[in-house]
């Protein structure tokens, strides 16, 4: 069973569309509804969790790393045996807005229905045609979730939604443009970006008084989108963020990878292009967030002469070693890149004020296709045909050569670093309380006092 590591709260993901229109079947009478359907499920991305690589569109199965565990993606086709063929068009807008299926059941976040819950009426309605009379129905049902404790009590989630989720359909401001209102429904509600771009708070919640302006994935890390000319996009035109949603490569800026990559490909690059102008015309002019950068993440950097300088030296850095040996062939020697490989300098991966996404594109790779044409870079990590083929040590040492040289020099790179975004990026600290040796010492705790409650009160029987 493949694997997927993502966007929060649980790590979560985002959702796969192509292939859930491949065995679309055609309903004469509703066509017009069932496109509307299709194209708002390709926003809302809904087949990257529902879509097993192979396997039958939407019919469920893949599995989604989280924090707590794998969380299994369900069978969503019209089958009245192993999908929602008996849902009704409230049961359907429950699951998706609320995050509660048919059976009263609370389903765990990486569906994103805290932005979900925001999908108007009309487009709930689309959406259950589509998926009912436009996706083929599938009778095998797919393996159940087993999270540890306390987190298989699914009626945890009531108190956890009380608390951060919200499902008020969106409403239009009337300050703004439609242009603008169409954005803010695309970022925040279908397309939920805000799930991933969001820092979250210590009980996996999205802080929304910094909306947007990063969050960790895991592995990976979610940049500031606003419009902060140094920690955001505010120095990148219309036409550089147009670029980097349908094609996912602005040159001398950014290039997508990992989950982002995978919505890019997914999703992104088949939104109209109003809906792409809107969705920047409404970053543009979401509240600004500085975090203190003072130069901007993609203007670091400057080619480097080293390859003619070191080759054949006695004594060389470690990381430009394995820069020559691993990264110059397509990099190039003085790392500008090429047409296929980006440049290292001038690049919001090697100039950002964390390393995540760094490293994780050495670790991963970096997988993506878009108009047709697939843009590979190997795993040079734990997975792919690379397996293991650099070590952490060497991974760290890389990635120093490539910060010092072409990025933001003032990021350092461990051993240790690496082997935590290897193994999925640190641990967030509700699933450290979870953990079953810390509620064993919660319980030694509370029997210690107990203890001590009961003998000081013997003492205080035996004085009277």
């Amino acid at each position: 069973m493949r694997v997927r590591r993502y966007c929060l709260p649980f790590a979560f993901s985002l959702l796969l569309p192509w292939a859930a229109s491949a065995t679309a079947e055609t309903n004469t009478g509703n066509s017009e509804l069932i496109a509307q359907g299709k194209y708002l499920a390709i926003a809302a991305d809904c087949g990257a969790c529902h879509n097993t690589p192979g396997g039958p569109a939407m019919g469920g199965g893949y599995a989604i790393a989280s924090p707590l565990g794998n969380i299994i993606a369900s069978n969503i086709t019209p089958s009245k045996i192993a999908g929602i063929g008996d849902y009704s068009e409230a049961d359907f807008a429950r699951a998706v807005r609320q995050g509660i299926n048919k059976q009263g059941q609370h389903l765990y976040p990486a569906m994103p229905y805290t932005s979900y819950g925001k999908i108007t009426d009309g487009d709930i309605h689309a959406l259950y045609v589509y998926f009912m009379q436009g996706v083929k129905a599938d009778d095998t049902p797919a393996a159940a979730t087993s999270l540890p404790f306390p987190f298989n009590l699914r009626a945890s989630m009531a108190l956890w939604n009380l608390l951060f989720a919200d499902d008020k359909p969106f409403t239009p401001r009337k300050d703004v443009s439609s242009e603008v209102n169409r954005g803010d429904y695309l970022v925040n509600a279908l397309a939920h970006c805000d799930t991933c771009h969001t820092p979250r708070n210590s009980l996996m919640g999205q802080d929304n008084s910094k909306a947007l302006s990063g969050g960790s994935l895991g592995s990976w890390y979610a940049p500031n989108i606003t419009p902060d000319a140094t920690s955001g996009i505010g120095n990148w035109s219309d036409a550089d963020l147009a670029r980097y949603l349908q094609t996912g490569h602005v040159p001398g800026k950014a290039q997508a990878a990992g989950p982002m990559a995978e919505a890019v490909e997914h999703s992104l690059q088949y939104l109209s292009k109003e809906d792409i102008n809107a969705m920047v015309a409404y970053l543009r002019q979401v509240p600004a967030v500085s975090q203190g950068e003072h130069i901007a993440r993609d203007s670091w950097g400057q080619p480097s002469t080293d390859e003619a300088r070191l080759r054949g030296a006695s004594q060389v850095d470690a990381g430009w070693k394995v820069f020559s040996g691993t990264c110059a062939n397509c990099h190039q020697p003085d790392g500008q890149g090429t047409a296929l490989y980006p440049s290292l300098f001038h690049n919001s991966a090697t100039g950002a004020p964390q390393a995540d996404n760094l490293i994780a594109t050495i670790v991963f790779g970096v997988h993506r296709t878009v108009q047709g044409e697939p843009i590979d870079m190997p795993a040079f990590g734990p997975s792919g045909f690379y397996t293991d083929r650099l070590s952490d040590r060497q991974i760290a040492d890389v990635s120093n050569y490539v910060l010092k040289n072409y990025g933001n020099p003032a990021v350092k790179v461990t051993a240790q670093q690496v082997e935590t975004i290897r193994n999925g990026g640190e641990t967030p600290l509700l699933a450290k309380l979870a953990r079953p040796q810390v509620w064993g010492s919660v319980l030694v705790v509370v029997l210690g006092l107990i203890f001590v409650a009961l003998r000081r009160r013997g003492k205080k029987d035996g004085n009277a």
